[in-house]
Protein backbone atom coordinates (compact mmCIF):
# COMPACT_ATOMS: atom_id res chain seq x y z
CA UNK A 1 0.00 0.00 0.00
CA UNK A 2 1.16 3.47 -0.79
CA UNK A 3 0.70 6.45 1.48
CA UNK A 4 -2.57 7.65 -0.10
CA UNK A 5 -4.22 4.25 0.39
CA UNK A 6 -3.05 4.12 4.03
CA UNK A 7 -4.40 7.62 4.57
CA UNK A 8 -7.77 6.71 3.06
CA UNK A 9 -8.02 3.52 5.15
CA UNK A 10 -7.07 5.36 8.32
CA UNK A 11 -9.72 8.00 7.63
CA UNK A 12 -12.42 5.38 7.11
CA UNK A 13 -11.39 3.55 10.30
CA UNK A 14 -11.50 6.80 12.27
CA UNK A 15 -14.97 7.64 10.94
CA UNK A 16 -16.20 4.13 11.86
CA UNK A 17 -14.70 4.45 15.36
CA UNK A 18 -16.36 7.84 15.93
CA UNK A 19 -19.72 6.49 14.73
CA UNK A 20 -19.50 3.51 17.10
CA UNK A 21 -18.41 5.76 19.98
CA UNK A 22 -21.37 8.08 19.41
CA UNK A 23 -23.77 5.12 19.22
CA UNK A 24 -22.42 3.69 22.50
CA UNK A 25 -22.60 7.11 24.18
CA UNK A 26 -26.20 7.56 23.00
CA UNK A 27 -27.12 4.08 24.30
CA UNK A 28 -25.71 4.85 27.75
CA UNK A 29 -27.44 8.23 27.69
CA UNK A 30 -30.80 6.53 27.17
CA UNK A 31 -29.94 3.87 29.73
CA UNK A 32 -29.02 6.46 32.38
CA UNK A 33 -31.46 9.13 31.30
CA UNK A 34 -32.97 9.80 34.75
CA UNK A 35 -29.53 9.93 36.40
CA UNK A 36 -28.40 12.34 33.71
CA UNK A 37 -31.55 14.40 34.28
CA UNK A 38 -30.85 14.59 38.02
CA UNK A 39 -27.27 15.65 37.33
CA UNK A 40 -28.49 18.38 34.99
CA UNK A 41 -30.95 19.48 37.67
CA UNK A 42 -28.17 19.73 40.23
CA UNK A 43 -26.07 21.84 37.85
CA UNK A 44 -29.05 24.10 37.16
CA UNK A 45 -29.65 24.56 40.89
CA UNK A 46 -26.03 25.61 41.36
CA UNK A 47 -26.25 28.05 38.46
CA UNK A 48 -29.71 29.37 39.43
CA UNK A 49 -28.41 32.78 40.69
CA UNK A 50 -26.70 33.34 37.34
CA UNK A 51 -29.88 32.25 35.53
CA UNK A 52 -31.93 34.75 37.54
CA UNK A 53 -29.35 37.46 36.92
CA UNK A 54 -29.21 36.68 33.20
CA UNK A 55 -33.00 36.81 32.87
CA UNK A 56 -33.19 40.13 34.74
CA UNK A 57 -30.33 41.56 32.66
CA UNK A 58 -32.01 40.48 29.42
CA UNK A 59 -35.31 42.07 30.43
CA UNK A 60 -33.55 45.34 31.36
CA UNK A 61 -31.26 45.33 28.29
CA UNK A 62 -33.68 47.25 26.07
CA UNK A 63 -34.29 50.17 28.46
CA UNK A 64 -30.54 50.35 29.14
CA UNK A 65 -29.85 50.63 25.41
CA UNK A 66 -32.47 53.37 25.15
CA UNK A 67 -30.94 55.37 28.01
CA UNK A 68 -27.49 54.92 26.45
CA UNK A 69 -28.74 56.87 23.44
CA UNK A 70 -30.60 59.32 25.65
CA UNK A 71 -27.58 60.21 27.80
CA UNK A 72 -25.27 60.29 24.76
CA UNK A 73 -27.59 62.86 23.23
CA UNK A 74 -27.79 65.11 26.31
CA UNK A 75 -24.70 64.54 28.47
CA UNK A 76 -21.68 66.87 28.20
CA UNK A 77 -18.69 65.52 26.32
CA UNK A 78 -16.62 64.78 29.42
CA UNK A 79 -19.41 62.64 30.94
CA UNK A 80 -20.10 60.51 27.86
CA UNK A 81 -17.53 57.88 28.83
CA UNK A 82 -19.68 57.11 31.91
CA UNK A 83 -22.95 56.81 29.98
CA UNK A 84 -23.22 53.01 30.44
CA UNK A 85 -23.02 53.20 34.21
CA UNK A 86 -25.40 56.17 34.33
CA UNK A 87 -27.87 54.29 32.09
CA UNK A 88 -27.79 51.19 34.31
CA UNK A 89 -28.24 53.33 37.43
CA UNK A 90 -31.17 55.16 35.83
CA UNK A 91 -32.93 51.92 34.87
CA UNK A 92 -32.41 50.37 38.31
CA UNK A 93 -33.80 53.48 40.03
CA UNK A 94 -36.86 53.44 37.77
CA UNK A 95 -37.42 49.73 38.38
CA UNK A 96 -37.17 50.18 42.16
CA UNK A 97 -39.58 53.14 42.05
CA UNK A 98 -42.11 51.16 40.00
CA UNK A 99 -41.85 48.12 42.27
CA UNK A 100 -42.12 50.26 45.41
CA UNK A 101 -45.20 52.06 44.05
CA UNK A 102 -46.87 48.81 43.06
CA UNK A 103 -46.11 47.10 46.35
CA UNK A 104 -47.14 50.16 48.36
CA UNK A 105 -50.49 50.43 46.61
CA UNK A 106 -51.30 46.83 45.65
CA UNK A 107 -50.23 44.73 48.65
CA UNK A 108 -52.50 46.45 51.24
CA UNK A 109 -55.46 46.15 48.88
CA UNK A 110 -54.68 42.50 48.16
CA UNK A 111 -54.37 41.71 51.88
CA UNK A 112 -57.68 43.42 52.64
CA UNK A 113 -59.36 41.60 49.74
CA UNK A 114 -58.06 38.23 50.93
CA UNK A 115 -59.21 39.06 54.48
CA UNK A 116 -62.69 39.93 53.23
CA UNK A 117 -62.84 36.73 51.19
CA UNK A 118 -61.62 34.66 54.15
CA UNK A 119 -64.44 36.14 56.24
CA UNK A 120 -67.02 35.57 53.51
CA UNK A 121 -66.25 31.88 52.92
CA UNK A 122 -67.38 30.61 56.38
CA UNK A 123 -70.50 32.75 56.13
CA UNK A 124 -71.37 31.30 52.73
CA UNK A 125 -70.67 27.78 53.97
CA UNK A 126 -72.95 28.34 56.98
CA UNK A 127 -75.70 29.59 54.67
CA UNK A 128 -75.31 26.47 52.56
CA UNK A 129 -75.52 24.13 55.56
CA UNK A 130 -78.52 26.03 56.93
CA UNK A 131 -80.26 25.60 53.61
CA UNK A 132 -79.46 21.88 53.58
CA UNK A 133 -80.69 21.47 57.18
CA UNK A 134 -83.94 23.29 56.48
CA UNK A 135 -84.50 21.16 53.40
CA UNK A 136 -83.81 17.93 55.30
CA UNK A 137 -86.11 18.96 58.17
CA UNK A 138 -88.91 19.58 55.70
CA UNK A 139 -88.37 16.24 53.93
CA UNK A 140 -88.54 13.43 56.50
CA UNK A 141 -87.98 10.59 54.02
CA UNK A 142 -84.85 12.18 52.61
CA UNK A 143 -83.61 12.93 56.13
CA UNK A 144 -83.74 9.23 57.11
CA UNK A 145 -81.42 8.34 54.22
CA UNK A 146 -79.10 11.32 54.25
CA UNK A 147 -78.49 11.86 57.99
CA UNK A 148 -76.57 8.55 58.61
CA UNK A 149 -74.47 9.17 55.52
CA UNK A 150 -73.73 12.75 56.62
CA UNK A 151 -72.76 11.67 60.14
CA UNK A 152 -70.47 8.94 58.82
CA UNK A 153 -68.93 11.34 56.32
CA UNK A 154 -68.40 13.97 59.05
CA UNK A 155 -66.58 11.45 61.26
CA UNK A 156 -64.34 10.34 58.41
CA UNK A 157 -63.58 13.92 57.45
CA UNK A 158 -62.47 14.77 61.00
CA UNK A 159 -60.25 11.69 61.15
CA UNK A 160 -58.76 12.48 57.71
CA UNK A 161 -58.06 16.07 58.73
CA UNK A 162 -56.26 15.00 61.89
CA UNK A 163 -54.24 12.13 60.43
CA UNK A 164 -53.49 13.21 56.86
CA UNK A 165 -54.40 16.82 56.17
CA UNK A 166 -52.57 18.55 59.05
CA UNK A 167 -49.21 16.75 58.51
CA UNK A 168 -49.50 17.42 54.77
CA UNK A 169 -50.13 21.13 55.38
CA UNK A 170 -47.18 21.28 57.79
CA UNK A 171 -44.90 19.78 55.14
CA UNK A 172 -46.20 22.25 52.56
CA UNK A 173 -45.54 25.20 54.88
CA UNK A 174 -42.01 23.96 55.69
CA UNK A 175 -41.16 23.34 52.02
CA UNK A 176 -42.59 26.71 51.04
CA UNK A 177 -40.47 28.51 53.63
CA UNK A 178 -37.34 26.68 52.48
CA UNK A 179 -38.13 27.51 48.86
CA UNK A 180 -38.71 31.17 49.72
CA UNK A 181 -35.36 31.39 51.52
CA UNK A 182 -33.61 29.81 48.53
CA UNK A 183 -35.42 32.06 46.04
CA UNK A 184 -34.61 35.21 48.05
CA UNK A 185 -30.92 34.30 48.29
CA UNK A 186 -30.77 33.43 44.58
CA UNK A 187 -32.48 36.71 43.71
CA UNK A 188 -30.01 38.65 45.85
CA UNK A 189 -27.01 37.10 44.10
CA UNK A 190 -28.83 37.31 40.78
CA UNK A 191 -29.31 41.07 41.22
CA UNK A 192 -25.54 41.51 41.61
CA UNK A 193 -24.98 39.35 38.51
CA UNK A 194 -27.59 41.46 36.68
CA UNK A 195 -25.76 44.71 37.46
CA UNK A 196 -22.40 43.30 36.31
CA UNK A 197 -23.96 41.87 33.13
CA UNK A 198 -25.68 45.15 32.24
CA UNK A 199 -22.51 47.18 32.75
CA UNK A 200 -20.40 44.76 30.65
CA UNK A 201 -23.04 43.70 28.11
CA UNK A 202 -21.28 45.31 25.13
CA UNK A 203 -17.97 43.74 26.11
CA UNK A 204 -19.61 40.31 26.47
CA UNK A 205 -21.24 40.76 23.06
CA UNK A 206 -17.88 41.56 21.43
CA UNK A 207 -16.21 38.59 23.13
CA UNK A 208 -18.99 36.21 22.08
CA UNK A 209 -18.81 37.46 18.49
CA UNK A 210 -15.04 37.00 18.49
CA UNK A 211 -15.42 33.42 19.74
CA UNK A 212 -17.99 32.59 17.03
CA UNK A 213 -15.86 33.98 14.21
CA UNK A 214 -12.75 32.26 15.57
CA UNK A 215 -14.42 28.83 15.53
CA UNK A 216 -16.72 28.89 12.50
CA UNK A 217 -16.18 29.63 8.86
CA UNK A 218 -17.10 33.28 8.08
CA UNK A 219 -20.08 32.17 5.99
CA UNK A 220 -21.52 29.99 8.76
CA UNK A 221 -20.58 32.56 11.39
CA UNK A 222 -22.60 35.21 9.54
CA UNK A 223 -25.58 32.84 9.35
CA UNK A 224 -25.26 32.03 13.05
CA UNK A 225 -25.11 35.73 14.00
CA UNK A 226 -28.16 36.48 11.84
CA UNK A 227 -30.14 33.72 13.56
CA UNK A 228 -28.99 35.00 16.93
CA UNK A 229 -30.17 38.52 16.08
CA UNK A 230 -33.52 37.14 14.91
CA UNK A 231 -33.91 35.18 18.17
CA UNK A 232 -33.05 38.27 20.22
CA UNK A 233 -35.53 40.36 18.25
CA UNK A 234 -38.25 37.71 18.64
CA UNK A 235 -37.76 37.26 22.39
CA UNK A 236 -37.38 40.98 23.04
CA UNK A 237 -40.42 41.92 20.99
CA UNK A 238 -42.60 39.16 22.42
CA UNK A 239 -41.70 39.66 26.09
CA UNK A 240 -41.78 43.46 26.11
CA UNK A 241 -44.97 43.56 24.02
CA UNK A 242 -46.69 40.92 26.15
CA UNK A 243 -45.79 42.66 29.43
CA UNK A 244 -47.09 45.99 28.12
CA UNK A 245 -50.22 44.29 26.76
CA UNK A 246 -50.91 42.60 30.12
CA UNK A 247 -50.41 45.88 32.00
CA UNK A 248 -52.91 47.65 29.74
CA UNK A 249 -55.42 44.79 30.11
CA UNK A 250 -55.04 44.93 33.90
CA UNK A 251 -55.63 48.70 33.93
CA UNK A 252 -58.74 48.35 31.73
CA UNK A 253 -60.05 45.64 34.06
CA UNK A 254 -59.36 47.87 37.08
CA UNK A 255 -61.32 50.71 35.46
CA UNK A 256 -64.28 48.37 34.93
CA UNK A 257 -64.02 47.18 38.56
CA UNK A 258 -64.11 50.81 39.73
CA UNK A 259 -67.31 51.36 37.76
CA UNK A 260 -68.80 48.17 39.23
CA UNK A 261 -67.69 49.27 42.71
CA UNK A 262 -69.87 52.40 42.42
CA UNK A 263 -72.82 50.59 40.83
CA UNK A 264 -72.83 47.12 42.44
CA UNK A 265 -70.40 47.43 45.35
CA UNK A 266 -67.36 45.45 44.09
CA UNK A 267 -64.78 45.28 46.89
CA UNK A 268 -61.90 43.29 45.32
CA UNK A 269 -61.07 45.40 42.27
CA UNK A 270 -57.28 45.51 42.66
CA UNK A 271 -56.98 41.79 43.41
CA UNK A 272 -59.18 40.88 40.45
CA UNK A 273 -57.29 43.21 38.09
CA UNK A 274 -53.96 41.86 39.32
CA UNK A 275 -55.01 38.26 38.61
CA UNK A 276 -56.35 39.19 35.16
CA UNK A 277 -53.20 41.16 34.24
CA UNK A 278 -50.69 38.55 35.46
CA UNK A 279 -52.42 35.56 33.86
CA UNK A 280 -52.77 37.49 30.57
CA UNK A 281 -48.98 37.11 30.12
CA UNK A 282 -49.63 33.43 29.32
CA UNK A 283 -50.58 33.24 25.63
CA UNK A 284 -53.88 31.70 24.55
CA UNK A 285 -54.85 30.13 27.91
CA UNK A 286 -54.04 33.09 30.17
CA UNK A 287 -57.36 34.99 29.99
CA UNK A 288 -59.35 31.82 30.69
CA UNK A 289 -57.08 30.88 33.62
CA UNK A 290 -57.58 34.31 35.16
CA UNK A 291 -61.33 34.51 34.48
CA UNK A 292 -62.24 31.36 36.41
CA UNK A 293 -61.06 32.29 39.96
CA UNK A 294 -62.07 35.95 39.64
CA UNK A 295 -65.58 35.03 38.51
CA UNK A 296 -65.92 32.59 41.41
CA UNK A 297 -64.77 35.32 43.82
CA UNK A 298 -67.49 37.65 42.58
CA UNK A 299 -70.07 34.85 42.45
CA UNK A 300 -69.92 34.34 46.23
CA UNK A 301 -71.23 37.84 46.91
CA UNK A 302 -73.00 38.93 43.71
CA UNK A 303 -74.18 36.30 41.16
CA UNK A 304 -75.54 38.91 38.75
CA UNK A 305 -72.31 40.89 38.99
CA UNK A 306 -70.38 37.69 38.22
CA UNK A 307 -72.35 37.26 34.98
CA UNK A 308 -71.70 40.90 34.02
CA UNK A 309 -68.01 40.49 34.82
CA UNK A 310 -67.80 37.30 32.73
CA UNK A 311 -69.35 39.08 29.75
CA UNK A 312 -66.86 41.94 30.20
CA UNK A 313 -63.91 39.50 30.30
CA UNK A 314 -65.08 37.89 27.04
CA UNK A 315 -65.33 41.33 25.37
CA UNK A 316 -61.94 42.36 26.80
CA UNK A 317 -60.34 39.15 25.52
CA UNK A 318 -61.71 39.77 22.01
CA UNK A 319 -60.40 43.33 22.09
CA UNK A 320 -57.00 42.14 23.32
CA UNK A 321 -56.73 39.27 20.85
CA UNK A 322 -57.87 41.17 17.74
CA UNK A 323 -56.88 44.80 18.32
CA UNK A 324 -54.51 45.50 21.23
CA UNK A 325 -52.30 42.38 21.05
CA UNK A 326 -51.52 42.53 17.31
CA UNK A 327 -50.90 46.28 17.57
CA UNK A 328 -48.34 45.91 20.37
CA UNK A 329 -46.66 42.67 19.30
CA UNK A 330 -46.55 43.83 15.66
CA UNK A 331 -45.89 40.37 14.24
CA UNK A 332 -42.88 39.70 16.46
CA UNK A 333 -43.74 35.98 16.58
CA UNK A 334 -45.40 35.31 13.25
CA UNK A 335 -47.07 32.01 14.24
CA UNK A 336 -50.61 30.88 13.55
CA UNK A 337 -53.01 29.98 16.35
CA UNK A 338 -52.40 26.26 15.83
CA UNK A 339 -48.62 26.55 16.35
CA UNK A 340 -49.12 28.84 19.36
CA UNK A 341 -51.34 26.17 20.96
CA UNK A 342 -48.85 23.45 19.99
CA UNK A 343 -45.84 25.31 21.44
CA UNK A 344 -47.61 26.10 24.72
CA UNK A 345 -48.73 22.49 25.15
CA UNK A 346 -45.37 20.90 24.31
CA UNK A 347 -43.09 23.30 26.17
CA UNK A 348 -45.48 23.50 29.10
CA UNK A 349 -45.43 19.71 29.38
CA UNK A 350 -41.63 19.57 29.34
CA UNK A 351 -40.71 22.67 31.35
CA UNK A 352 -43.84 23.59 33.33
CA UNK A 353 -44.80 27.21 33.86
CA UNK A 354 -41.52 28.52 32.43
CA UNK A 355 -42.18 26.53 29.26
CA UNK A 356 -45.62 28.11 28.98
CA UNK A 357 -44.07 31.58 29.15
CA UNK A 358 -41.16 31.12 26.73
CA UNK A 359 -42.59 28.33 24.55
CA UNK A 360 -44.02 30.65 21.88
CA UNK A 361 -40.84 32.69 21.11
CA UNK A 362 -38.64 29.57 21.30
CA UNK A 363 -40.85 27.71 18.84
CA UNK A 364 -40.97 30.83 16.63
CA UNK A 365 -37.16 30.71 16.34
CA UNK A 366 -37.23 26.95 15.62
CA UNK A 367 -40.01 27.44 13.06
CA UNK A 368 -38.06 30.18 11.27
CA UNK A 369 -34.92 28.01 11.15
CA UNK A 370 -36.85 25.05 9.69
CA UNK A 371 -38.55 27.35 7.17
CA UNK A 372 -35.17 28.63 5.93
CA UNK A 373 -33.77 25.09 5.65
CA UNK A 374 -36.83 23.95 3.68
CA UNK A 375 -36.61 26.94 1.39
CA UNK A 376 -32.89 26.31 0.74
CA UNK A 377 -33.60 22.63 -0.03
CA UNK A 378 -36.42 23.50 -2.44
CA UNK A 379 -34.21 26.01 -4.23
CA UNK A 380 -31.43 23.42 -4.47
CA UNK A 381 -33.84 20.94 -6.08
CA UNK A 382 -35.44 23.63 -8.30
CA UNK A 383 -38.87 23.35 -6.65
CA UNK A 384 -39.38 27.03 -5.84
CA UNK A 385 -43.02 26.80 -6.95
CA UNK A 386 -43.78 24.97 -3.71
CA UNK A 387 -42.89 28.09 -1.75
CA UNK A 388 -46.16 29.74 -0.76
CA UNK A 389 -46.14 33.44 -0.01
CA UNK A 390 -42.35 33.68 -0.40
CA UNK A 391 -40.27 35.71 -2.85
CA UNK A 392 -38.35 33.26 -5.02
CA UNK A 393 -34.90 33.79 -6.46
CA UNK A 394 -35.04 35.83 -9.66
CA UNK A 395 -38.47 37.29 -8.99
CA UNK A 396 -38.92 40.97 -8.53
CA UNK A 397 -39.63 41.88 -4.95
CA UNK A 398 -42.64 44.16 -4.68
CA UNK A 399 -42.17 47.31 -2.70
CA UNK A 400 -44.06 47.35 0.54
CA UNK A 401 -45.30 50.36 2.38
CA UNK A 402 -42.99 51.20 5.26
CA UNK A 403 -44.39 50.28 8.62
CA UNK A 404 -45.52 53.04 10.91
CA UNK A 405 -43.07 53.71 13.71
CA UNK A 406 -44.16 53.08 17.27
CA UNK A 407 -43.75 55.91 19.82
CA UNK A 408 -40.63 54.24 21.25
CA UNK A 409 -39.05 53.79 17.80
CA UNK A 410 -39.92 57.39 16.89
CA UNK A 411 -38.23 58.61 20.09
CA UNK A 412 -35.13 56.50 19.39
CA UNK A 413 -35.00 57.94 15.86
CA UNK A 414 -35.09 61.48 17.27
CA UNK A 415 -32.30 60.60 19.73
CA UNK A 416 -30.17 59.18 16.89
CA UNK A 417 -30.68 62.40 14.91
CA UNK A 418 -29.65 64.49 17.93
CA UNK A 419 -26.55 62.33 18.51
CA UNK A 420 -25.55 62.69 14.84
CA UNK A 421 -26.12 66.43 14.96
CA UNK A 422 -23.96 66.76 18.10
CA UNK A 423 -21.19 64.70 16.50
CA UNK A 424 -21.23 66.93 13.39
CA UNK A 425 -21.13 70.05 15.56
CA UNK A 426 -18.20 68.61 17.55
CA UNK A 427 -16.32 67.86 14.30
CA UNK A 428 -16.92 71.36 12.97
CA UNK A 429 -15.83 72.87 16.27
CA UNK A 430 -12.66 70.75 16.28
CA UNK A 431 -11.86 71.85 12.72
CA UNK A 432 -12.38 75.50 13.63
CA UNK A 433 -10.13 75.19 16.68
CA UNK A 434 -7.47 73.46 14.57
CA UNK A 435 -7.57 76.27 11.99
CA UNK A 436 -7.34 78.91 14.74
CA UNK A 437 -4.34 77.16 16.31
CA UNK A 438 -2.63 76.95 12.94
CA UNK A 439 -3.20 80.64 12.22
CA UNK A 440 -1.98 81.56 15.72
CA UNK A 441 1.21 79.52 15.31
CA UNK A 442 1.90 81.10 11.91
CA UNK A 443 1.41 84.59 13.32
CA UNK A 444 3.70 83.94 16.29
CA UNK A 445 6.57 82.54 14.19
CA UNK A 446 9.32 84.97 12.98
CA UNK A 447 9.14 86.03 9.36
CA UNK A 448 12.48 84.41 8.58
CA UNK A 449 11.33 81.06 9.93
CA UNK A 450 8.18 81.30 7.84
CA UNK A 451 10.12 81.99 4.65
CA UNK A 452 12.63 79.24 5.39
CA UNK A 453 9.78 76.78 5.98
CA UNK A 454 8.19 77.92 2.75
CA UNK A 455 11.45 77.41 0.89
CA UNK A 456 11.79 73.87 2.23
CA UNK A 457 8.26 72.99 1.17
CA UNK A 458 8.80 74.38 -2.30
CA UNK A 459 12.10 72.54 -2.68
CA UNK A 460 10.29 69.29 -1.92
CA UNK A 461 7.87 70.01 -4.73
CA UNK A 462 10.40 70.92 -7.45
CA UNK A 463 14.18 70.69 -7.58
CA UNK A 464 14.48 74.44 -8.23
CA UNK A 465 16.58 76.86 -6.20
CA UNK A 466 14.60 79.40 -4.20
CA UNK A 467 17.54 80.92 -2.36
CA UNK A 468 16.59 84.35 -3.57
CA UNK A 469 13.62 84.22 -1.26
CA UNK A 470 15.86 83.86 1.78
CA UNK A 471 16.52 87.03 3.71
Amino acid sequence: MNWDEWKKTWKQALELFLALALAIAFYFFLLRFYSFKRSIGSVINILMPFIYGGVMAYLLKTPCNFFDKFWEAFLPEKWKKHKTGISVLTVLILVFLILYTLLRTVIPQVVSSITVLAGMVPEQVNHFFDWVSSYLNSEGVVQNYVRPIAEDLSTKMVDWANTDLLPYLQNIVANTLNSLVGIVSNLGIGFIVCVYALCARKKFARQGKAVVYSILNPKYADSFMNELRFADKTFDGFLSGKILDSAIVGLICYGFCLIMAFTRGFSNGILISLIIGVTNIIPYFGPFIGAVPTTLMILMSDPIGAVIFLIFIIILQQFDGNVLGPKLLAGSVGLSGFWVLFSITVFGGFFGFVGVLIGVPVFAVIYDLIRKLVRRGLQRHHKEELLEGENRIGEEVTETKPARLSPGEHLEQKLDERILRRELEAMEKAQEEEMKEKVTIDMEMPFGCVTEGLVKELELLEPVSYTHLTL
